[in-house]
């Protein structure tokens, strides 16, 4: 998700950050180091976040390097708009190698604008877990910060209007040497009468792919945005947060994207980010090692190869 100071956007007069357009605008008006940052990017490349925050980036612009026979070479134009981006908002970032650490304490001090985080921010953000306390007021238990958030699913690259969200979905799979009919019967009872127990295990962080049932169709979606969330503390995400912040998260879900999963080639998908080329190419192109048509022609070379 797109994590944003919605109060400072509203005083600037700043349209929610649903696009490389309205970032980069964000970013111009907001940024003022080291009071405030515009952006913290993640850097850092033998990070899986740094994996991550691309990954909804490029698929944001319409750009993945797999297609229905395995690899595809990353489309020279629309991958040209993502690194430029990035690279925007990494100069509006503090220096160093930053990943998700950096990305939590800057927003939780009120010294960053925007940062790209995974959901389970939502629990800490209001002040319900001791070991990563808000800072922006004396009190590290105060729900302040999480009242001044906004938060976007979905944001889109100048090449793919529609946008696209990130989501990393998790599957039941039954071995070959199970018990089938009892692992079946949990299953079909986990996604049914239990779902609300399944998404329990952590709320914050599992949400309802399947939103409710044929005779209620929101029944799951209300029952999770009533779940308690939180560690030290616990309330349910209704009280925390707004109706129309529950419902941008949940309609993320219409969107949600990972590279390989329509085209049938997750392995092959697994393959590239595990590489962590994109990564390092893309922090070299960051520090000025390369220009940007040069950077992509070597992503795609090193890429091909890493696949073969």
């Amino acid at each position: 998700m797109v994590v944003y100071r919605a109060d400072l956007f509203a005083d600037a007069g700043l349209e929610p950050p649903t696009s490389y357009a309205n970032i980069l605008a964000a970013v111009e008006a907001l940024h003022n180091p080291p009071e405030l940052f515009g952006f913290v990017a993640a850097t850092k490349i033998d990070e899986n976040f740094m994996s991550q925050v691309l990954e909804h980036v490029f698929l944001a612009n319409g750009v993945s390097p797999v297609s229905d026979d395995g690899f595809s070479p990353l489309e020279e134009a629309a991958t040209i708009e993502v690194l430029e981006f990035y690279k925007a908002i990494a100069e509006a970032s503090p220096p160093g190698d930053l990943f998700w650490q950096q990305s939590r304490e800057l927003y939780f001090a009120g010294q960053a604008a925007m940062i790209i985080w995974s959901p389970f921010i939502l629990d800490e953000l209001a002040g319900l877990r001791d070991s990563a306390p808000p800072t922006l007021t004396d009190d590290p238990t105060s729900s302040e910060l999480a009242s001044r958030t906004g938060i976007v699913t979905t944001f889109s690259g100048p090449s793919n209007p529609d946008g696209a969200a990130w989501a990393d979905i998790r599957y039941m799979g039954i071995t070959s040497g199970a018990n089938l009919d009892a692992a079946q019967d949990f299953v079909a009872y986990s996604m049914n009468e239990g779902y609300t127990s399944t998404l329990s295990i952590a709320p914050e962080g599992k949400f309802p792919v399947r939103r409710g049932t044929d005779e209620d169709p929101t029944a799951f979606v209300d029952a999770w945005s009533m779940l308690d969330v939180g560690v030290d503390r616990r309330a349910p995400l209704w009280d925390l947060y707004p109706a129309e912040v529950i419902s941008e998260i949940v309609a993320g879900l219409e969107t949600a994207d990972r590279w390989g999963v329509t085209e049938a080639q997750l392995s092959v998908a697994s393959q590239i980010i595990n590489s962590q080329i994109i990564n390092r190419y893309v922090r070299e192109f960051i520090d000025g090692e390369r220009d940007v048509a040069a950077t992509v022609a070597i992503i795609n070379e090193e890429l091909a190869a890493a696949v073969e």
